[in-house]
């Protein structure tokens, strides 16, 4: 290879003759310099990346040995997460086992039965083999088991309020409460001699001995059908309990709610008196059902 060198102060034009060898030496020299300089700026660039707030040459920069160091400790604040989550579902799993416990109480069963809210005895020897902390998936199942055991409990809890709700709403509907306090039966229900005519003849209540002006209260809950006065029963009260039931209230010497009135059970409906067809101060109590008079007795048992 001839380079020509042209300079204006050369008088003449040099001719500069290059073989293989310079060549060779010139290739050398050059790839020498370029393995120089990208080492100088790979050790640039270990040394400053630290110190440069670049996220992404930061984390190009991250060794082998630091990526080790990081991943466990990662692990275990993920673990301890899921821990804390195991903790709260087993406490709401513990507060649905109280709320069945009050439940089952009220609805007549032994606690023994349910045993809701009671932890199971566990217990034995400390392990002789070393002790493990748990894994990443023991705890996902752990997590995946309490939630189904919420959902069962929810289930369960839920079918056994409506139940009670029902029963406890149908009671309050069934006349058992003793429509006066601390009043005994001066006639039943069934056939006597009767205080007027002295012939045999059918009672369709029972008449319960109480003072003047005692309450009456009604056995159950209604709607106030009728509210006047009765040539017969004198001053009355019936309530329409639903599903054909009604009660009577007779002799009253004061009427408390009117016609359309509904009241609850046990609320004051009148006052005891001996209006209408009566020999003394008492309270002539019925149940009818459809039309027909029932033994009020079967009712007021269920009280006790």
């Amino acid at each position: 290879m001839n380079i020509i060198l042209v300079s204006e102060h050369l008088a003449k034009a040099r001719t500069i003759t290059l073989g293989p060898l310079h060549l060779t030496l010139a290739a050398a020299t050059m790839l020498s310099i370029v393995v120089v300089m990208a080492g100088l700026l790979h050790y640039a660039l270990l040394r400053l990346a630290p110190g440069l707030d670049v996220p992404h040459l930061e984390s190009f920069f991250v060794t082998r040995d630091e990526r080790q160091e990081k991943s466990p400790f990662d692990l275990r604040e993920n673990i301890n997460a899921m821990a804390i989550r195991v903790g709260q579902l087993q406490a709401q799993l513990l507060r649905l086992d109280s709320l069945g416990d009050r439940l089952a109480r009220i609805a007549g069963f032994k606690p023994q039965d349910l045993l809701f809210g009671e932890m199971p005895g566990q217990g034995g020897s400390t392990p002789v083999l070393p002790r493990q902390d748990l894994s990443l998936g023991d705890l996902t199942q752990q997590l995946d088991l309490l939630a189904r055991q919420l959902d069962d409990r929810g289930d369960r809890l839920g079918i056994l309020e409506s139940l009670f709700t029902f029963d406890r709403a149908k009671a309050q509907l069934v006349p058992t409460m003793l429509p006066v306090e601390a009043g005994w039966h001066s006639s039943n229900y069934g056939w006597r001699i009767d205080p007027f005519t002295g012939q045999r003849a059918f009672h369709e209540g029972i008449d319960f001995m109480a003072e003047q002006g005692t309450p009456i209260h009604a056995a159950a809950a209604g709607v106030v059908v009728y509210s006047g006065f009765h040539p017969q029963y004198g001053n009355m009260v019936e309530i329409d309990h639903g599903n054909g039931l009604i009660t009577r209230y007779a002799h009253a010497s004061k009427r408390l709610v009117n016609m359309g009135d509904v009241v609850l059970r046990g609320a004051k409906i009148a006052e005891v008196g001996k209006t209408g067809r009566a020999t003394g101060t008492h309270l002539h109590f019925e149940v009818r059902r459809r039309g027909a008079p029932q033994n009020p007795t079967r009712f007021l048992r269920l009280h006790g």
